[in-house]
């Protein structure tokens, strides 16, 4: 059929392309810049947990995520640095690190959560349809 070929975006004007998008968030860096301070950062992640400062690994963890295009290995690698942190919080501890966060933090933080929701281990098994029907389901555990 024809008319499932034509681009009906092409008539909204409040439609918006991926580029006109990012370019908001364009921070002026390049892929390579934005992949080395990415592993810096998760370097420095990985010293402060060792050191047991999980709190200071946090907030470095939330610096400068890696927004944009063409950076899906500095946005993997940041989501698993902070997933690989956050287990290391007791559960007892996370409601109070999170009070401590402002609310830039802790929105980023929500990103890095739903993200790691996406790696391989989880979806491998239960599928992203299982993200899905938990954030959608009206019985809930808290």
């Amino acid at each position: 059929m024809s008319w499932r070929r034509i681009d009906i975006d092409q008539y909204d004007e409040d439609a918006y392309t991926e580029d006109e998008i990012l370019a908001e968030f364009d921070t002026g860096l390049s892929p390579e810049q934005i992949e080395a301070d990415t592993q810096s950062r998760t370097t420095d992640v990985r010293n402060l947990m060792t050191k047991g400062d999980l709190n200071s690994a946090l907030l470095r963890s939330l610096e400068s995520p890696p927004y944009g295009r063409n950076v899906d290995n500095a946005k993997f690698a940041s989501t698993q640095s902070v997933v690989e942190l956050l287990n290391g919080f007791r559960a007892t501890d996370i409601a109070e690190t999170v009070k401590n966060l402002g609310n830039e933090q802790r929105d980023i933080l929500m990103k890095y959560l739903y993200a790691g929701m996406a790696i391989p281990e989880l979806t491998e098994v239960a599928g992203t349809g299982c993200i899905v029907r938990v954030m959608t389901d009206k019985r809930t555990l808290v």
